[in-house]
Formats: structure tokens, sequence, C-alpha cells
């Protein structure tokens, strides 16, 4: 089991920096160089408590797809999307949200592991860990952009 923990902040009002991290529309604009698209359950807009996403990429020159829940939220403060079905044997992704400075500090805290044993393991520590950080840099940088604007 691996996690990441991101901080970014924002000059942008908490609620505005909330909406924005649960826009499926900016998620996929944000994650376009892998094709990422929401292809079940909630396709569009904000997601909320309880919805499901279907989404279908291409990670490592494979399509895959990976449904993920809303299984915490707390407006405008936190929200958990949890994968229901996917690649990996365990994927949490806990989003956090306080005031800070006149602005909002996000918070990003990324717990995975990948199926097969120490063959998961291996992948977590030399790929995965540097490919799922650099997603939620690229994440986090169009929310603080979308917020800011």
């Amino acid at each position: 089991m691996q996690t990441i923990r991101i901080e970014t902040w924002i000059n942008a009002p908490l609620d505005r920096c909330f909406d924005a991290a649960r826009d499926i529309d900016l998620h996929m604009k944000s994650v376009s160089h892998t094709g990422e698209r929401a292809v079940r359950g909630r396709t569009s807009g904000l997601i909320e408590a309880g919805d499901e996403v279907t989404w279908k990429a291409r990670h490592f020159g494979l399509v895959q797809e990976f449904t993920s829940r809303i299984t915490a939220f707390q407006r405008p403060h936190y929200f958990q999307d949890a994968m229901q079905r996917g690649a990996f044997e365990s994927f949490v992704h806990d989003h956090e949200f306080q005031l800070d400075n006149g602005g909002t500090r996000m918070i990003d805290v990324l717990s995975f592991a990948a199926p097969l044993g120490i063959l998961g393991l291996i992948a977590e520590t030399l790929i995965l860990r540097r490919y799922l950080t650099k997603l939620l840099h690229l994440r986090a940088a169009a929310i603080k952009e979308a917020a800011e604007d």
C-alpha cells in the first residue's frame, strides 16, 4: 500500500475549489492526454454523495475502465472517492479543503495498492507512485486554474 499526499494553495473561496474538484467535465479536460472520459454513471457535471462514475482511459498503453463511488461527502470541506471496480487492489482518494490565508488549501491524499502480491508492490514503488503523483499534480493545477479564473 502506498500513500501520496499533495497540498495546493488556491486563491479562491472554499466552495469554488470544492466544486471544481468534483467537476467531471474539468476532470476529463485535466487528463485529456489519457483520453479519459466518463462512460457510465454520472458522466458530466458535479459529482454528489453516493454517485458512481465509470472512467475509460488509456494508461501504460492499455485501455482500462475504473469505477469509483463517492463514499464520503461533507460540503465544502471533504469528499472521498473509492474504487469499486478496476485494476487496483484498492484505491481511495481523499479530497480535503481548508480555509487558509484568505484562500483555500486543497489536500489530496491517495492511498492505493496494486494486485499481484510482490510484483504489485514492485510496480507500486517503481512505476505507479511516480505516475499517480504526476496525475495528482496535473489535476491540482487544473483545479487551481479553474477556481482562480
